[in-house]
C-alpha cells in the first residue's frame, strides 16, 4: 500500500481558478506592505481617516481569506498572519527614519479590520466569490 501524499491546498475552497484567486490575494498584501513602507509624502492623497484606511485595507485582506479558505483552521491562520503583519509593520515603520512613525492606533485598527472580515464568514457573503464563478463559467453540459 502506498502513502497517499497530502493535496496541496486542501484548506481552499472548490474553486475554479484557486491558484489566481490566491495569487491575487498574495499581491494585495504585497500592495499592503508597500504602501505601508512607502515614504508618507510619496503615499496618494486619500480622502478620510488614516485609521478607517487601515481598517478597510485589514477588512479587505481578511474578508479575502474568507472567500478562499474553506476550513476554520487555516482561516483563522491567515487572521493571525494579518494581524502579525499589521503590527510588524508598524513596528518597521518606527524603525525607518523617514517620515513614518509607529501607532499603536494604525496597529488596533488594522486588527479590527482583521476580524471585521473574519465575521463575513458568519454572513451568507462567504461564499461570494464561488457564486461569482458559477456565473462567470458555468459548468460544462454534459
Amino acid at each position: 500500500m502506498t502513502a497517499r501524499r497530502p493535496r496541496l491546498g486542501r484548506s481552499l475552497k472548490p474553486l475554479r481558478w484557486p491558484w489566481a484567486w490566491c495569487a491575487l490575494w498574495c499581491l494585495a498584501i504585497a500592495a499592503v506592505v508597500a504602501f505601508s513602507l512607502m515614504p508618507a509624502p510619496d503615499l496618494p492623497d486619500a480622502p478620510g481617516s488614516d485609521k478607517l484606511h487601515h481598517f478597510l485595507a485589514y477588512f479587505m485582506l481578511a474578508a479575502s481569506a474568507v472567500q478562499l479558505f474553506a476550513r476554520w483552521p487555516a482561516l483563522l491562520g491567515a487572521g493571525l498572519g494579518l494581524v502579525l503583519l499589521g503590527i510588524g509593520l508598524e513596528h518597521a515603520q518606527g524603525a525607518m527614519a523617514f517620515a513614518r512613525m509607529e501607532d499603536r492606533m494604525d496597529a488596533l485598527a488594522n486588527t479590527l479590520g482583521v476580524i471585521a472580515g473574519l465575521a463575513t464568514r458568519l454572513t451568507p457573503l462567504h461564499d461570494l466569490l464561488l457564486r461569482i464563478e458559477a456565473r462567470l463559467a458555468p459548468p460544462a453540459r454534459s
